[in-house]
Formats: C-alpha cells, sequence, structure tokens
C-alpha cells in the first residue's frame, strides 16, 4: 500500500502544473468577467442590483485583497490592476450609495486605502503608481472607471492577459470615436475633449505627440489639425444605470 501511494504522489508531482499565483489570477479574471457582464450595461452600472447582493463585489473585493502576484507575468499584472482599479471603484460606490457622484465621499478616490495584492494604497496611487507610470500605455485611460458619466463607458467584461491589446485598442477607438465623448463641431471648425487630454497631457504627449495626433490615431475620420481644440466640463455624476 505505501508503495502504491509513492508511486502515485510521484507521478502527480511530474505532471506539469501552474503556480497557485496564476490559479487564482486566473479564477480572477473568470469571476470579475461574470460579474462585469451582469452588472454593466451600455457602459453604466447597476448600483442597485450591486447593493442588493453586495455580496458578489464583497467576494472580488477580498480577492483582490489577496491576490499573489509574485509569479504573475507582466501582462497579467497590467490586466489584474485594470480590473481591481475598476471594481474597487464600484465596491466603493456600492457601501455608500446611494451616491449622486463619487466626489461626494471625502476621500474617495485620494484618502481612502484599500489592500490590493497584500499592499495599501488609495485608488490614485494604484492607477498612478501601478498602471499608468510602470506601463506607459495611455490606452489605459479610456478603459478605467472613474464612476462618473464623464469617463468612457465601462465595458461589460474582464480584461485579460491573452486580449489585453486587442481589447485596449478596441476601447480606445470606441471612446474617441462617440460623439459624446469627442465632440466635432464641423462647422465652427473646432473639437471638444474630455479633460483627461488636460489632466493627463503628457501621457497623450510622448515622442513629440501633439493630443490631436494622438486621437486620430483612433479616429474613423481624423479631425483636422486646423481645428480649434477646447475642454468641455468633466460630468461627476454618477455613471448609474438609473441615470
Amino acid at each position: 500500500m505505501k508503495n502504491i501511494m509513492y508511486v502515485v504522489s510521484v507521478a502527480l508531482l511530474s505532471l506539469p502544473y501552474a503556480s497557485t499565483a496564476e490559479n487564482t489570477v486566473a479564477n480572477f479574471f473568470q469571476a470579475s468577467g461574470s460579474f462585469f457582464e451582469k452588472r454593466v450595461s451600455g457602459g453604466s452600472i447597476n448600483y442597485t442590483a450591486i447593493k442588493q447582493n453586495f455580496e458578489e463585489i464583497e467576494a472580488l473585493y477580498e480577492q483582490i485583497n489577496n491576490m499573489a502576484l509574485s509569479n504573475a507575468s507582466d501582462t497579467e499584472k497590467k490586466a489584474f490592476y485594470i480590473n481591481a482599479y475598476n471594481l474597487i471603484v464600484i465596491h466603493q460606490v456600492a457601501k455608500y450609495y446611494p451616491l449622486k457622484s463619487p466626489m461626494d465621499q471625502s476621500g474617495f478616490f485620494d484618502k481612502v486605502k484599500h489592500q490590493v495584492a497584500g499592499e495599501a494604497m488609495t485608488l490614485n496611487y494604484l492607477e498612478i503608481k501601478k498602471i499608468i507610470i510602470p506601463y506607459q500605455d495611455p490606452r489605459i485611460h479610456f478603459v478605467l472607471a472613474c464612476a462618473a458619466r464623464g469617463c468612457p463607458k465601462l465595458a461589460n467584461f474582464s480584461y485579460t492577459p491573452d486580449h489585453l491589446d486587442q481589447q485596449l485598442t478596441t476601447r480606445t477607438k470606441l471612446a474617441l470615436n462617440d460623439p459624446a465623448f469627442t465632440k466635432v463641431n464641423n462647422t465652427e471648425k473646432k473639437v471638444e475633449i474630455s479633460k483627461i487630454f488636460d489632466w493627463y497631457k503628457k501621457d497623450f504627449t510622448q515622442g513629440g505627440m501633439s493630443v490631436l495626433s494622438f486621437i486620430n490615431q483612433y479616429r474613423d475620420e481624423p479631425i483636422p489639425t486646423s481645428y480649434a481644440i477646447a475642454f468641455y466640463e468633466y460630468d461627476w455624476q454618477l455613471n448609474d444605470t438609473r441615470n
């Protein structure tokens, strides 16, 4: 009997396997994808349903807290942090819902700390230090949810390592071709763009590129360089399906 157990143990150890961290990350992408598909519609979030079923977002929040990333690849980490940011924002809104705006909750972005893969950090820290600075990818600005109607529309799926590059490009194109987000006035030869391009200008002007040049990379119909550019006021109303 002992010999049989020994043979079985050796056989199991010799099988190829993914690390516990990788399995956890994969499970997280699957669980978050199911959540987004169920609770996000048309780029807005059903906070009423999330509040009524708070255990769903709470479970994901705990996964974010306990995630082990030591064996994760850069692409896995990038996808994880993007999804984590969006889910923490939703968790924070649902916790204090009903809110008219995330700005109604003191310290929403810059004071309240959350556990992310074992590290305590604010949403601003997560966005800047874990996503924007390490990856230098301006497309990220079109996939992060800030719980406001002024944000690019939130996707109803999870960002995953295998499809991340394609997902980032698709969502960037979607935002920059949305007339409600990029407001082109051909009659007056001007374009009004989100304050995101003002707040994070250096991200969009890397390598000497202009903001308009960045936008036109993803436009079906490029905006003439002669058009005047202005920034419209950011809408901080909650991106709630009730709105």
